[in-house]
């Protein structure tokens, strides 16, 4: 068999396992809180690994080591910023949101949390969040269609358009009938898979290439900038930029909402150190692929046409075809993973917080699963229309949609699970000062090559959140009644 066969071979293994997952997921939902939200069943490894498979995507396979063999360490401050924004957000909102969307009428989306939270009688809040996650997560969807089209195009010489439908074809099938279970059970094993391959080919690379040793030196003779996280190119806004990454972390529907999922909250500090434990040692490993990459092509004298995918040529010059074919399903698995996650999330907005909330409909869970299932479908249909440009700008969106989130989502979400004085008017206009900001920040060139857009926009939907509550507070017994319970019922789980 050719290089290729023995890669499509691995890439056909792994397709058909992500469908016989989805199939198993199908058996086992049963109600909408089941398609939502996996019957608050997971966990700990399954919730920290589909967290992490459904945040890293591609970047970590493909961007980090493509940045790093083309710039050195400096490019690892957004993975600092990213591991230290996980880690809080894992210690600080994780155990909080289990218990308080549990007892605030056992809310099963972010938006849907708020409005019961802050007893929004209006229902803008859950409406207009509804629109920014149904906006955006479309386009998010859009953009890693793109990126599994151009995959099989760069891969096996695919047709464009035969590979974004064959990844988008499999994605939403285990998504439209497993739903969250089926997201988050395939985003375990792409996890593993993603872990696995990231630390393959950099511990197989160091021996090709001579050792450590060898390896440092290859490196110092290509640039010795490379190795310094403080090279004398780092100024101190670039580094705050990319630390300010791990703020987006408070805010991003698709990685909070597997917090809500856990099957209680003792199983949070597990997960955690499971969760952190994943994404350093695969930050790691995609780190010390791209400094491999860099002593290789010293050593032989070759040139890398395209730094981002320094992962998959290590890949098919270090391994047997077969192995080098799951380390591509590796990428594969980076970008489905978080295709499905976004694709759940935002069935759930549609169905949970825009449907609901405008029509005000009362039908029993089989109806609202159907509903979830169509809105799956609606959505991937209108992101693969969307897709199906090769040359679409979409994939410019995904740096601002992270900051778009965390701007309009993390600040109101802290404040929500730490201060009972948040009403529903200071949610909602620091939800949108904070997206406006961030929106406008990052299309104005001059700030958001000095700033990245979501520093500005968190800090401004923080202040406003704060202040126009303090303006609007007035004492509500069921909310303090909710607030304290769920401080008592988090201090009896954590026993």
């Amino acid at each position: 068999m050719s290089d290729n066969t023995y890669q499509l071979l691995a890439i056909i293994i792994y397709m058909i396992a992500m469908l016989a997952i989805g199939w198993y997921a199908f058996v086992k939902t049963s109600n909408l809180t089941d398609y939502m939200l996996g019957g608050r069943s997971l966990g700990p490894a399954v919730t920290a690994l589909s967290a992490g498979a459904a945040d890293m995507s591609g970047w970590l396979l493909m961007g980090l080591p493509g940045a790093i063999f083309l710039s050195g360490l400096v490019e690892a401050w957004i993975a600092i910023g990213l591991t230290v924004g996980a880690y809080l957000n894992w210690l600080l909102v994780a155990p909080r949101l289990r218990v308080y969307t549990q007892v605030t009428n056992d809310s099963i989306t972010i938006p849907s949390y708020l409005d019961n939270r802050l007893r929004d009688n209006t229902k803008l809040i859950r409406i207009a969040s509804g629109i920014i996650i149904l906006l955006f997560f479309t386009f998010y969807v859009s953009s890693g269609m793109v990126a599994g089209g151009k995959f099989f195009e760069s891969s096996f010489g695919y047709d464009y358009h035969t590979g974004l439908l064959i990844v988008s074809g499999v994605t939403v099938a285990y998504t439209l009938f497993g739903g969250f279970l089926a997201v988050s059970y395939t985003d375990f094993l792409q996890g593993l898979i993603m872990f696995l391959a990231l630390i393959m080919v950099p511990l197989f690379g160091v021996f090709v290439t001579g050792g450590i040793g060898d390896t440092i030196a290859s490196i110092n003779a290509v640039n010795p900038d490379l190795l310094n996280l403080l090279p004398a190119t780092a100024t101190a806004a670039g580094i705050i930029s990319s630390l300010a990454w791990g703020l987006g972390y408070f805010g991003q529907p698709h990685i909070i909402v597997r917090f809500m999922a856990i099957s209680s909250v003792k199983e949070t500090k597990q997960a955690r150190r499971i969760g952190i434990g994943w994404m350093m040692l695969s930050l790691f490993g995609a780190i010390g692929t791209a400094l491999v990459g860099v002593a290789y092509y010293e050593q032989n004298a070759g040139e890398l046409k395209d730094a981002e995918t320094v992962f998959i040529v290590l890949g098919q010059i270090l391994f047997h075809p077969f192995i080098a074919g799951i380390m591509l399903a590796a990428i594969l698995a980076a970008v489905m993973s978080t295709i499905s996650s976004q694709l759940i999330v935002t069935s759930s907005a549609l169905v949970e917080d825009i449907y609901k909330a405008l029509f005000n409909k009362t039908a029993d869970d089989k109806h609202y699963v159907f509903v979830g299932r169509m809105a799956v479908f609606v959505v991937s249909i209108i992101a693969a229309i969307l897709a199906w440009n090769p040359d679409s700008s979409i994939l410019s969106l995904v740096g601002f949609a992270w900051a778009g989130f965390g701007a309009a989502f993390g600040p109101v979400i802290l404040l929500s699970l730490y201060w009972r004085k948040l009403t529903n008017y200071g949610a909602l206009s620091g939800m949108v000062t904070g997206a406006v900001t961030a929106f406008i920040w990052g299309k104005v060139d001059a700030l958001s090559s000095a700033l990245y857009e979501i520093v500005p926009g968190f800090f401004v939907c923080l202040i406003v959140a704060v202040v126009v509550s303090m303006m609007t507070y007035r004492p509500n017994k069921d909310i303090e009644e909710e607030f304290n319970r769920s401080e008592v019922l988090l201090k009896e789980e954590r026993k």
